[in-house]
Parts: C-alpha cells; structure tokens; sequence
C-alpha cells in the first residue's frame, strides 16, 4: 500500500467542507422547486456538486493508495504557473469591465481567449478556435435557449 496524497486529501476536504457550507446554508432558505426555484435552491444545488467533487477527489486518492499508485505520480514537479494564473485572472476581469460597454460577443471572444492561452500547450490558432466555440455556445444557450436579453454588440448612444 502506498502513501496517501496530502494534497488530493485537503483538495478534496476543501471541496467538501465549501459544498456543506453552501448546502447547510441554503437550507435556511426556501428551495422551492425545479420550475420554482427559491433563493436556496442554486447553492443547494452548488453545494451538493461541490460535495460530490470533493468525496470523488478523495475516494481516488484512496484507491491510489490502495492499488500502490505513489502518491506523486503524474505531478507537473515545476513551480507556480503565474503567467496561466495571470491570463485566467485578466480574462475574468477584461470580461467583466467588456461586457457592458463592448457586448457579449467581443466581451467572450477576448476572456476565453485569453482563458484558453493559460491551458498547456495551447496555441494561439487553438485558442481563437476554442474562443470561437465557446462564444458561439454561450451566445446558443443564454441569448437563443434562455432567451436572455443581452446586448451582444456595442449599442449607439
């Protein structure tokens, strides 16, 4: 038997401890239903997902050991990715400080832009083509499915 992974033990502890959190917490709340829904019910929801990802982390660091997977195996040994940290980050802020003067469409073409550049080994032509899919599914489900009243280029005025 191996040694158990510290990190994918407190990963997973993390995951659960916020998901119970957020599940005992909306539970003062009313769920209401499906089509219904009540102020508690999204971080219900929320937090039954993040509980679930947490026991998921932690079981398969359990297997791990038990099969005698060592408990470093597979990990990148290379130091903090500051420069993916950092495009994540500005992709999360340029789309909020885009969205509302520039629109939906440039606002999410240029976040999951830069969002995709972070991922490993992407390159530029891969990201745009990620960019591309992503904004097009996004504009499908929020604008055409839920109908949603987005402006998604700059308005005049």
């Amino acid at each position: 038997m191996s040694r158990l992974s510290r990190d994918d033990l407190l990963a997973g502890g993390i995951f659960l401890a916020f998901g119970l959190a957020f599940a005992l917490t909306s539970a003062t709340y009313d769920i209401g239903s499906l089509l219904r829904m009540g102020p508690g019910y999204f971080p219900m929801v929320l937090g039954i997902i993040l509980s679930a990802f947490g026991v998921a982390i932690i079981l398969t660091a359990v297997l791990k050991a038990v099969r005698g997977h060592p408990a470093t195996a597979g990990l990148d040994e290379g130091g903090i990715p500051w420069v993916r940290g950092a495009l994540v980050l500005a992709a999360i802020m340029l789309f909020g400080f885009m969205v509302a003067p520039l629109g939906l469409v440039p606002a999410l073409l240029v976040a999951t832009f830069l969002a995709a550049l972070a991922g490993h080994g992407t390159s530029p032509l891969g990201a745009a083509v990620i960019s591309v899919g992503l904004t097009v599914l996004c504009i499908v489900i929020f604008v055409v499915i839920l109908q949603l009243k987005l402006p998604l280029f700059p308005t005049g005025g």
